[in-house]
């Protein structure tokens, strides 16, 4: 299963147990009972801070899907230049010369989402995803105010 698909099969079930979520918290508040109306309003709360969360990430995945097609268009997409096991898996060492590289690229130019993009793909790599998410993230930040110079 990609990726992708996986994220739009939990995104159907997000939304499905959102609707059941609202569903039993109509009939707890229509019990007319303090404890039940509270625990109702609850209901309505949980779904909707789970439907922010599929926006945030839906909005990620948009805005880091944009800067990749402008990168490739530029021809400035990292090439994948590491090593692996005969199992396919990324060779540690290798990894880590990539990110000392791309970490130097973006300490050299701050402002430049290219680097921080490539820097988040090398975090990527060698297995960081949240520290990849959040580099991905500045790269994006840096790419919507259009910024070309220092941070």
């Amino acid at each position: 299963m990609t990726s992708r698909t996986g994220f739009f099969i939990l995104s159907g079930v997000l939304l499905l147990v959102s609707l059941i979520c609202i569903g039993e918290g109509v009939q707890l508040i229509a019990t007319g009972k303090p404890l039940g109306i509270g625990i109702g309003l609850c209901a309505f709360v949980i779904p909707a801070i789970g439907v922010w969360f599929l926006r945030q990430t839906v909005r990620f995945g948009r805005a880091s899907e944009q800067l990749a097609r402008e990168l490739e268009a530029e021809g400035g997409l990292p090439v994948d230049e590491l090593k692996r096991t005969s199992g396919g898996r990324i060779d540690r060492a290798s990894a880590d010369a990539v990110f000392a590289r791309r970490q130097a690229e973006a300490e050299a130019t701050p402002g430049d989402w290219r680097v921080w993009f490539r820097l988040a793909v090398a975090y990527a790599d060698a297995g960081d995803v949240p520290r990849a998410r959040k580099t991905m993230q500045h790269a994006i930040k840096l790419h919507a105010t259009g910024s070309t110079l220092g941070v």
